[in-house]
């Protein structure tokens, strides 16, 4: 398998419930329809990735059930190379969404095959840049983190969910990508993002929602606005922007132009339904 852009991640199927309001504790609330639709952080950066043109594979892990079928199914059809999806014994995983009407999603992941990526895994065999999320195990991140640098690979790393990583991983990546609670999280509460390049990243990109982003830099910190979207599901919006970022950082293009083109994607892709299925193409970009 050879990829420029190699995605290392979770592959869920998307349950996904409309609600008025989030039940409370001990709570039953009324939803709509379900939908079911492909996702999980690894496959919808993939897929993002795919749609914006990049030469891309994932490596991950599905169940040998219908879900894990779905999933293989979507990202073949999107253009992504699937020869290193494992299908493991265990289950599929599954993400359980409900999406309020101001478009906020809230989201339980079961990772089930997911766990089952292992850091021995771990083939970066003609990859210019990796991609990692973290619903996958962190020793198998840290690995792949590890073997990029051995290998002079650029790495992107989505922290997300958030969880704490080696000092060493977090000096090993070219490009840390976080949300604002995700940096907060990292920085102790505070939001001062230049402070964020102090636990080793060369480079940090920070999502701001509607804000757009911040890049941060050893020159300082570049705002990149979004454009004003009315938005309708925010489902996967996070890892459209990872996989639009991956795919113009893999073009050579430089970080703040990357990120200008990954928040116009994330803005599309709030416009509409579901995850994977709101992804833009390149040639809707322009």
């Amino acid at each position: 398998m050879t990829s420029q852009v190699l995605v290392i991640g979770s592959a869920n199927a998307d349950l996904v419930v409309p609600v008025d309001r989030r039940p409370g504790g001990g709570e039953t609330v009324l939803g709509g329809d379900t939908i079911l639709s492909p996702g999980g952080k690894g496959a919808n950066t993939a897929v993002a990735a795919a749609r914006l043109g990049a030469d891309v594979a994932l490596l991950g892990a599905v169940g040998d059930d219908p879900y894990g079928e779905l999933l293989k199914r979507s990202l073949a059809e999107s253009g992504v190379n699937t020869d290193s999806v494992r299908t493991s014994d265990r289950p599929t995983g599954i993400a359980y969404i409900t999406v309020t009407p101001d478009g906020e999603n809230s989201i339980l992941v079961s990772p089930g095959a997911n766990s089952a990526l292992r850091p021995e895994d771990v083939d970066l065999d003609g990859a210019e840049i990796v991609v990692l999320s973290l619903e996958i195990p962190l020793e198998t991140v840290e690995r792949a983190v590890a073997k990029a640098v051995e290998k002079g690979v650029k790495t992107l790393l989505n922290l997300s969910p958030a969880a704490e990583l080696s000092a060493k991983t977090l000096q090993g990546l070219d490009v840390l990508l976080v949300n604002e609670h995700e940096a907060a999280f990292l920085l102790g509460g505070e939001a001062d993002f230049p402070k964020l390049l102090d636990l080793g990243p060369k480079a940090a990109v920070v999502t701001l929602g509607a804000k757009g982003a911040a890049v941060v830099t050893a020159d300082g910190v570049t705002e990149v606005p979004s454009p004003k979207v009315e938005a309708v599901d925010t489902t996967g919006a996070g890892d459209a922007f990872a996989g639009a970022l991956a795919t113009a950082l893999a073009k050579g293009e430089e970080l703040a132009d990357a990120a200008r083109k990954a928040v116009k994607v994330a803005a599309i892709t709030v416009t509409r339904q579901g995850a994977q299925p709101s992804y833009p193409t390149a040639s809707e970009l322009e």
